[in-house]
């Protein structure tokens, strides 16, 4: 499909990249979890979570680093922890290719983009579902990745928040409208019956954990949600 986004003066067809989540696998073999969706995803998320920015501990740079030579994928690594910006350098060093933080840990990421930069990074921020799209507004030109959460940030498995998507809406106006190639994330809850809700109002990259890695063919149930949502306009 193709059609001029309303609001925007650009013509476009959105391509829709799926983003596993890691924290939905089996964590006894990430080798043979990470192999099993290889060939179908086009990044991989990675969720790094402190125990005190949410209620939650996975794991941190030896683990990226530990998976990073069996994985071609785009790692898109997701920092939640009170001071995120601190781990750049050892993120980069762990093979991280995008990292993104919450704008309720650090609500001016000016030093922090200037540092991913010089570190050859991709950055990106994220707002959880109580943060409006205006903390996020000054800092998408910047970024080369937003990311709007449909869940409280912390744990897999949760349901969808459909009153999110007008921030998803609000966002890939934004980026559409100033011609910006940034990608527009929705993190959570995605399955193959929310997952066209969310590349309808905008998404481009959905994030899956449970509906991926708790399939038993998980790179079928990747190709299930690019045939649910297929070319969005």
């Amino acid at each position: 499909m193709t059609g001029d986004r309303p609001g925007s003066p650009y013509h476009c067809v959105m391509e829709i990249k799926i983003a596993p989540s890691l924290l939905a696998a089996d964590f006894s073999d990430l080798a043979e979890q990470i192999g099993t969706v290889e060939a179908e995803a086009d990044l991989l998320h990675l969720d790094v979570m402190d125990g005190h920015f949410v209620p939650n501990i996975t794991f941190g740079m030896p683990v990226i680093s530990s998976i990073r030579p069996v994985s071609n994928l785009v790692f898109d690594c997701h920092i939640m922890t009170t001071n995120p910006t601190v781990y750049l350098e050892e993120l980069a060093s762990a093979g991280a290719d995008i990292v993104t933080v919450h704008l309720e840990a650090v609500p001016d990421p000016t030093d922090a983009i200037k540092e991913a930069a010089a570190l050859d990074i991709g950055f990106g921020v994220v707002i959880s579902p109580h943060t409006p799209f205006a903390a996020m507004e000054p800092w998408i030109e910047s970024c080369r990745m937003v990311v709007v959460m449909s869940v409280h940030p912390g744990f897999g498995g949760q349901a969808f928040m459909p009153e999110v998507l007008p921030k998803v809406e609000q966002a890939r106006k934004w980026v559409d409208f100033h011609g910006l190639e940034t990608d527009v994330q929705i993190d959570g809850g995605i399955t193959p019956d929310t997952a066209p809700r969310a590349a309808a109002a905008g998404a481009n990259v959905l994030v899956a954990g449970s509906a991926v890695f708790g399939n038993e063919d998980p790179a079928a149930a990747i190709r299930e949600l690019r045939r649910v949502t297929g070319e969005q306009t």
